[in-house]
This record gives C-alpha cells, sequence and structure tokens, in this order.
C-alpha cells in the first residue's frame, strides 16, 4: 500500500500518524484494536478509514490540542521559554504553561515532528492486561500491544504523514537552493535534532573538505615529476592531513554543541531503558539492578542456539557463496579458452556472478532475519 495513496485520501491536517493494516484483517480484529486504543488512550482520536481500490482498512490518528499538552507534559518535552521568564529551553509543564513561547497559538506551538512523537509514545505504550489475546497471539501482562501486532503482521505499518505546506517551503529553501546555508531550524523544526544534527554535520564536512582538495591541487600543480618532490609532497600532504582532521573534529566539536544547546539537547537526560523488541521471547522477573519487572532470557540458550545453529548456518552460508564464486570463475576461465565463441558468450560467467549475488543477497537477508529473531 503506497503511502502517498493514503496521503491523497484526506487532508494531512486531519491526521498525524496514519496505521494500516493488511487487506485480510477481519472485523474482530479492527474492532479489538480500536477499543484498546480508545479505552486505553482516551486523549486520542482514532477515525477509521477505507481505501476503495485496496479494500484496505487504516486508522487516522490524532490528538486535541489540550491532550498533546499534556503529553508533552508527561514526556517530558523541551519547549523554548519566553524572555521574561528567563528564556533557554525547559522541560514543559501544564502547570506553568503561560511560560513557554507560542503558547497561545495552538497552530505553531507543537511542530509536527513533535505532535507525531507524543502520539508515537501513547500508542508503543499501550499495554496488555494478564490473560488477554486477539486470536492465537497471547499477550503478557504489561506487553506493548500496538508493536507486538506489527511484528506479527497484523498490523502492516505505521507512519507520520508529512505536511505538503511544509515541505513545499523546504523543497524551496533546501533542495532547490544553491550555493546557500541549509535551513538547518526548519529541518529540526520538522524532522527533529537527530537528522537535523546529521545534515548539520555533512554541510559541515562538506565545507570543510574544501580546504584539503585546494591544498592537495595546489601541492599536485607544483611538485615534479621526479621521485624526489613526489615523496616530499606526499609527507608534506601527510602532515597537513593530520594537523586539518585535528582541527576538523575539535571544530565540530564546538559547532555540535551550539547546536545541541540552541536545539535543547544539550543537557537533556539520559532516555529511560527501552522497551525490548517485540520478538523477544522469555519469562518475566524482577530485575536485580533495577528491581522493575522485565523480560529475561537465560544466557545459555542463547549461547546454545548461537553455537549449535547459528554458528553452521553461517559456515554454510559462507561455504555455498565460496562454491558458487569458485565456479563461476572456472567457468570464465573455460570460457576464455575457447576462442570461436561469440564475444557475447565471454560475458556470461559475470552476468551468471551478478543474478548469483543477487539471489544470495535476498536469501541471506531472510536467513539473517530469521537468525535474529530466533537467537531471541
Amino acid at each position: 500500500m503506497s503511502h502517498k495513496a493514503w496521503m491523497k485520501t484526506v487532508p494531512t491536517e486531519n491526521c498525524d500518524v496514519l496505521m494500516t493494516f493488511p487487506d485480510t484483517t477481519d472485523d474482530h480484529t479492527l474492532l479489538w484494536l480500536l477499543n484498546h486504543i480508545r479505552l486505553g488512550i482516551p486523549e486520542l482520536i482514532v477515525q477509521v478509514r477505507h481505501h476503495k481500490h485496496t479494500r484496505v482498512y487504516a486508522f487516522f490518528v490524532t490528538a486535541t490540542y489540550e491532550s498533546l499538552l499534556r503529553g508533552a507534559d508527561e514526556i517530558g518535552l523541551r519547549k523554548p521559554v519566553k524572555a521574561e521568564f528567563g528564556g533557554g529551553m525547559r522541560s514543559f509543564s501544564c502547570e506553568e504553561d503561560y511560560i513557554y513561547e507560542n503558547i497561545e497559538n495552538e497552530l505553531y506551538f507543537f511542530t509536527s515532528q513533535e505532535r507525531q512523537n507524543i502520539i508515537r509514545y501513547w500508542l508503543e505504550n499501550l499495554r496488555a492486561k494478564q490473560g488477554e489475546s486477539l486470536h492465537n497471539i497471547h499477550f503478557l501482562e504489561g506487553q506493548p500491544i500496538i508493536p507486538e501486532l506489527a511484528a506479527r503482521g497484523v498490523i502492516q505499518q505505521v507512519f507520520p504523514l508529512h505536511e505538503q505546506r511544509i515541505l513545499k517551503r523546504l523543497m524551496k529553501s533546501w533542495v532547490q537552493a544553491v550555493c546557500e546555508a541549509q535551513p538547518l531550524d526548519d529541518i529540526c523544526d520538522y524532522f527533529g535534532v537527530k537528522i537535523a544534527m546529521y545534515f548539520a554535520w555533512l554541510g559541515f564536512y562538506t565545507s570543510a573538505m574544501v580546504y584539503p582538495a585546494v591544498f592537495g591541487s595546489i601541492l599536485y600543480t607544483f611538485t615534479e615529476s621526479d621521485q624526489t618532490s613526489q615523496d616530499i609532497s606526499c609527507v608534506v600532504f601527510a602532515i597537513f592531513n593530520v594537523i586539518w582532521a585535528t582541527l576538523f573534529l575539535e571544530e565540530w566539536k564546538r559547532r555540535g554543541a551550539e547546536f545541541a544547546y540552541k536545539w535543547g539537547t544539550l543537557d537533556t537526560p539520559a532516555e529511560s531503558i527501552e522497551e525490548p523488541r517485540p520478538q523477544f521471547r522469555g519469562i518475566k522477573r524482577i530485575s536485580p539492578v533495577t528491581s522493575a519487572e522485565e523480560f529475561y532470557y537465560p544466557p545459555w540458550k542463547r549461547l546454545l542456539f548461537q553455537c549449535l545453529v547459528s554458528l553452521p548456518v553461517c559456515l554454510t552460508c559462507l561455504s555455498l557463496v565460496f562454491l558458487l564464486m569458485l565456479g563461476c570463475f572456472q567457468l570464465q576461465e573455460f570460457v576464455l579458452s575457447i576462442q570461436e565463441l561469440p564475444r557475447i558468450i565471454r560475458f556470461l560467467p559475470k552476468i551468471i556472478l551478478a543474478v548469483i549475488v543477487t539471489a544470495c543477497d535476498e536469501l541471506y537477508k531472510k536467513v539473517a532475519y530469521w537468525l535474529n529473531d530466533m537467537g531471541v
């Protein structure tokens, strides 16, 4: 199911996160999940839509402004504070909401990615009660429901929708702009700090590469053709690269700290312990470290699986690739030894090797996913 097809179904302003289901999903599954979302997360507004061409159902998920404010308080979302209250960034609090910039403006207080992060937080923290089940899926007490259903294929995909208005603006100021600085603040507001920090580093790295490129070109131009001059030039360029790399790293540390302070992530506390992935299978126990409930899988079972299954499968895959590659090389030598063959036939072993590499890549990807899931 194409993302673009769903985006054209209704205006994106009516939806922040879209949840789609396979076309084989029955009504009982949809009603079961819809009931759990509405009872477990009353802050969310969920609309059920049906795509007439593909016969696929989807949940359009959004929330009211008041609910988003409570969600921002719950996850400790950092927002800029008005200058008269000290400025800077601070974790949002509903009790002191008047101190934050643009709090009076529902359209501009939250960026699209902040809205989607709050909704995703709620969805991923929808927990199962003891003994709950859906068809042949039996949930453990406290287990996140939606990640488990997504891992089992009951939910096809969960993704945020773009805002075409902002995308068009970024297209003009960022993608189509030539020799202009990147709109990093706009990127941060729309895609989040991680994406903005990546492009900030990419732009800084690209600009920094100008210095070794210019110096290397000048050095190459004035270097004579004798071996001694070339050796001296290599040593000089190597020394220059060492100095350049050191200055580059130190300058990026300073620049990265500036961006982190500006975007409110410099003093962000460490993230809480993440939930285990939905494919993880284990028994519940009390953690001896945190004294909280956790899923536990004995290390000896994992080691046993690695030695008896993972290692033999990996060795078999490596041996198969080696033998196939060796066979292609032998076939290449055999074909080249026959002078009477047409020219196009001489490329046949290379074509076979390319097909084998592509097929093995797809096959081994599935094997790797299976080993990862079974290795717990």
